[in-house]
């Protein structure tokens, strides 16, 4: 079963285990976390000057929207400042910075009424990060930038955590995204053709879980969990920052949340830098994840989730 602790008073060790047994893990807003948003804030509102970045969709065109999002959301996960205050915030959550490596921020928006759900602004369907080839040891983490509300939020499936759906993700090769579909997301307008795992067949997306946290406050999960975006009916644009995690410990030791179905190749681990120097996972580390059948050939997890070794 799925539980949602709100600031549990636990080590990194100890949280992460939590997070490979499929528990939610929010965290109140801090100095770190809000000083994070407010630098997202200011890229904001200089892109949409003089409109206000939260209903701006509806005074401009879908094709002057996707211009300023092509501008903005590079300049954030680009910028060293970024990288910086994601450094800051790791350190005072409690991460050890040799230990721990992230991959770059991301700016992601959530328009309303379907203004834009695809390319830049992708609405995502049912998923696992795992189908992406995240490693089973990454642990994401989800800050919005400003208030947001149920109609706009993130859904969890949790009659999926430690259940199989059939899906997409055999014919999808990591490298192979990042060379062409990636790269080409401001290309796709009214629909979004690129190949991304999807589900096959119908998803029960109910029960579900939609955690709504404070501007700055952080939500926190297992790459493995079934999750989606809300269709957003609230009138107004989300805006939220997303990062990802590892620790080098649990890499070597091919130790995360149960893999009930993925099957992708490629990994993601070659984007990620250790906090305290900005080095790469050594190479060693990496090339053992590059198919994720060769970490776990069979898909047999006992019933009720637990974090382990794959």
């Amino acid at each position: 079963m799925n539980a949602v602790f709100v600031d549990p008073m636990v080590d990194d060790d100890r949280r992460r285990k939590f997070l490979f047994e499929g528990q939610l893990l929010v965290y109140s807003p801090r100095p770190s976390s809000l000083a994070f948003i407010e630098w997202a804030r200011e890229l904001i509102r200089e892109a949409f000057w003089p409109h206000d970045p939260l209903t701006a969709q509806h005074h401009l065109t879908v094709e002057k929207y996707i211009e300023l999002l092509t501008l903005l959301k590079p300049k954030f996960i680009n910028h060293p400042t970024s990288k910086q205050l994601l450094q800051n915030l790791l350190v005072d959550m409690g991460c050890n910075p040799d230990k721990t490596f992230f991959d770059v921020p991301r700016m992601r928006t959530s328009t309303s009424d379907n203004f834009l759900t695809s390319g830049i602004a992708y609405a995502f369907h049912p998923h696992r990060d795992t189908w992406y080839a995240a490693p089973m040891c990454q642990i994401n983490w989800w800050l919005p930038i400003y208030p947001i509300q149920p109609d706009n939020a993130m859904a969890f499936h949790s009659l999926y955590w430690d259940a199989p759906v059939a899906n997409e993700s055999r014919e999808f090769n990591y490298y192979e995204y990042v060379q062409t579909a990636r790269k080409d997301a401001a290309k796709y307008i009214k629909q979004d053709t690129r190949k991304q795992p999807h589900p096959i067949g119908q998803v029960e997306l109910n029960p579900q879980i939609r955690v709504i946290t404070k501007e700055g406050g952080m939500l926190l999960f297992s790459a493995a969990h079934l999750h989606s975006s809300v269709p957003n009916t609230s009138g107004y644009t989300r805006f939220s920052i997303d990062f990802r995690t590892v620790h080098i410990d649990d890499v070597a030791a091919k130790i995360g949340a149960p893999n009930v179905d993925a099957a992708c190749t490629g990994t993601a681990l070659r984007d990620f830098y250790r906090v305290s120097d900005l080095a790469k996972l050594p190479e060693e580390l990496v090339v053992p994840h590059e198919n994720v059948q060769d970490i776990c050939p069979t898909i047999q997890q006992e019933r009720g989730g637990g974090a382990v070794s794959l």
